[in-house]
């Protein structure tokens, strides 16, 4: 039967546990905004117009995390399916003993996946799935809008959070603020409150993580980076600021921050890369 809540399948399909945990998480998100906004104290004060913006921000950052979650379980980054056979090896090229196969350069084998990933970037744990060249794109943007709705959940769970500090001591109040797992086994506070805390606890940390994962993959991606190459210090793809984000982001780099589904093809194919000199090549 193998181990299906440990690895992907032979057909590439992510690693099940890390999603489903991600899933549970997202849930319980879910439930306690419900649960605040219609059976707590609701949504903090707005007039009609505010209100309908905040609607429409919410329904946008939601379309955009959901589809680019999508796109990038859809895409396979791995070397599965791709025709490697008789292309011209040269610099860069390696053999991998796992996947019994030639690799092109910039390519990397993941244990967790069990195959050898075309530019890999890293392994993303919460998703269960690498980081390559197919889906660095939805991995960026996902980044972007997770952050976002992260972001904008904590405000509306600000207003009830902060009436249940101000109800406690100034040291209850920090300690339910920080360490919301002793206030509860203590009995300082009730289920409700300790996961009206936690929850946003969790959301304002992972804001701050997809923010800070955006800001240091955003320098990969103007440097032509990956994470890999930035930690030896290769700059060998660097083709400056506006053709490395061409190549990562498609001719529409500009427009696919904002729909996931909007068409912008990747110029390269995962196996070749230009370089500098490449590129002063062709414009001599």
């Amino acid at each position: 039967m193998g181990q299906p809540w440990a690895v992907g399948s032979a057909e590439g399909a992510p690693a099940r546990l890390p999603l489903v945990i991600t899933a549970l998480w997202a849930a319980a998100v879910g439930l306690e905004l419900a649960y605040v906004l219609v059976l707590g104290p609701g949504p903090p004060p707005l007039g009609p117009l505010a209100r309908a913006l905040q609607l429409a921000l919410a329904a946008f950052q939601l379309l955009n995390l959901l589809g680019n979650v999508g796109l990038f379980l859809r895409s396979d980054p791995s070397i599965r399916g791709v025709m490697l056979a008789g292309r011209g090896l040269g610099q860069g090229w390696a053999y991998c003993y796992q996947c019994q196969s030639q690799v092109p350069p910039r390519s990397g084998h993941c244990s967790a996946c069990r195959v050898c990933v075309l530019r890999r970037d890293h392994h993303c744990r919460l998703l269960g799935r690498c980081v390559g060249f197919r889906n660095y794109r939805p991995f960026l943007c996902l980044l972007l809008h997770a952050a976002g709705v992260l972001l904008h959940v904590s405000v509306l769970l600000g207003p009830a959070l902060s009436a249940l500090l101000r109800a406690h001591a100034p040291l209850h109040a920090a300690t339910l603020l920080l360490l919301p797992w002793l206030m509860l086994l203590t009995g300082r506070v009730s289920l409700a409150q300790f996961a009206l805390a936690f929850v946003t606890d969790t959301c304002v940390a992972g804001a701050l993580l997809c923010g800070a994962g955006l800001l240091f993959h955003g320098l990969l991606l103007l440097r032509g980076q990956t994470t890999w190459e930035w930690a030896r210090g290769q700059h060998s793809y660097d083709l400056g600021p506006y053709h490395n984000l061409q190549e990562a982001l498609g001719p529409r780099w500009v427009l696919v921050w904002l729909w996931p589904f909007l068409a912008s093809p990747l110029p390269g194919d995962g196996i070749s890369f230009q370089t500098p000199a490449d590129r002063g090549l062709m414009a001599s």
